[in-house]
């Protein structure tokens, strides 16, 4: 057994559930996933496919968890799943219709978002965003689970999230109002610089409780602290999915040309025709700072949460209280929220040798080298 998931207990459902929700009695609850074909749930005839592994995760661990024990445990209603057709990008609008195990058509406006208290969305593609603006037109509390493996399970959904939301509040206290924030990049001897401008505005904190009657949607793992940066400017390295690395220039809180620094060129040749086409692909919507303890996962929705891990975002930002909704896209397929991890796991070529916080005329150094500074270890103590 890998001794780093050792110190962490095991996985309960009920625990989960209970702590992230803390449910009433008769509360209903369902579950969501995505499927290449979502007629394929009829009978769970997706399980015979070794490919999808998140899925099966839903049924096997979620879905029948709940049924065998977990709604009663819980005090919860039905625990319902249905299919949906995959998106095939981060936070792009769900389809309108549904399929449930019985082969029956549903639809998400009159079958599920009305008649559920608690949805779960267990996926390939975070569906954040989505049903975040349905939680709040419909009334329902959520959380996504995309992307999730073993590590997770055993890990990022292990954990006291009590204890999670306190040290998220305390990170968020200490970073909350900053002016702006100040990133350092080396990659293959070349030094970059973005700098991240958020006026003074509150720091917001994902932190995995979504209890009472407020509608809402966590993230879960969850962990982190972020703001909806209001401009940004300079450079930074991005690795893409195959590796290339290009650097990215960014003004008036966009990119606006990808350069090839290694790696394919055919790569950031379409990245540019797309910020060419459609440029609020580029905007810069998020600054994210992971706040836990946790192994990596090979899944960014883990590994952003990791403590001296960061993450920047372009596209859609409606979700996290920023002005870019999918309306303003060209492409309702380029209406995507794409986080861009850096850490020493996802990005090991590229260095961060520091990011500064500015606030009140005090400059912070909140991490070095992916390991938090001074200064936020003194945050966590205290």
């Amino acid at each position: 057994m890998d001794k780093s998931l050792t110190k962490f207990p095991p996985f309960s459902l009920t625990r989960l559930l209970g702590t992230v929700f803390s449910p009433r009695a008769g509360e209903r609850i369902a579950i969501l996933i995505d499927l290449p074909d979502p007629l394929d749930v009829k009978d769970f005839a997706f399980l015979k496919s070794d490919a999808l592994t998140i899925q099966r995760y839903a049924h096997n661990v979620f879905y029948q968890g709940l049924r065998n024990g977990g709604l009663a445990d819980l005090k919860l209603e039905c625990g319902d799943l249905f299919a949906y057709q995959i998106t095939g990008g981060s936070n792009l609008d769900l389809p309108d219709t549904g399929v449930d195990p019985v082969g029956r058509t549903v639809t998400f406006e009159k079958d599920i978002y009305p008649r559920f208290n608690i949805i779960l969305c267990i996926s390939t593609f975070s569906a954040t965003a989505p049903l975040t603006v349905f939680a709040k037109r419909f009334g329902f509390r959520g959380a996504t689970l995309h992307g999730l493996n073993e590590i997770i399970l055993r890990t990022g959904l292990s954990v006291d999230y009590n204890e999670v939301s306190r040290q998220a509040e305390k990170l968020r206290q200490g970073l909350t109002r900053a002016d702006h924030f100040e990133i350092d990049f080396e990659v293959a001897g070349r030094k970059q610089t973005l700098k991240l401008f958020c006026g003074g505005q509150e720091a917001q904190k994902s932190h995995g409780l979504c209890r009472g009657e407020t509608p809402d949607v966590a993230n879960l793992p969850a962990g982190e602290v972020y703001f909806v940066p209001k401009s940004a400017a300079g450079a930074f390295p991005m690795r893409y999915e195959d590796g290339t690395i290009g650097i990215m220039e960014v003004a008036n809180g966009r990119i606006t040309k990808a350069t090839l620094l290694m790696g394919d060129p055919s790569v950031t040749a379409a990245h540019n025709r797309k910020l060419a086409t459609d440029p609020v692909t580029g905007e810069l919507g998020e600054l994210g700072f992971g706040t836990q303890e946790l192994p990596a996962s090979g899944r960014d929705i883990q590994d952003e949460k990791i403590l001296g891990t960061f993450h920047v975002a372009t596209g859609r930002s409606d979700h996290l209280g920023g002005p870019l909704t999918p309306e303003r896209f060209l492409d309702a397929r380029n209406a995507t929220h794409d986080d861009i991890l850096f850490s020493p796991t996802k990005t090991p070529e590229i260095l961060v040798p520091e990011v500064r916080m500015y606030r009140g005329g005090e400059v912070k150094v909140v991490l070095q080298n992916y390991q938090p500074g001074d200064y936020l270890r003194k945050l966590i103590a205290s």
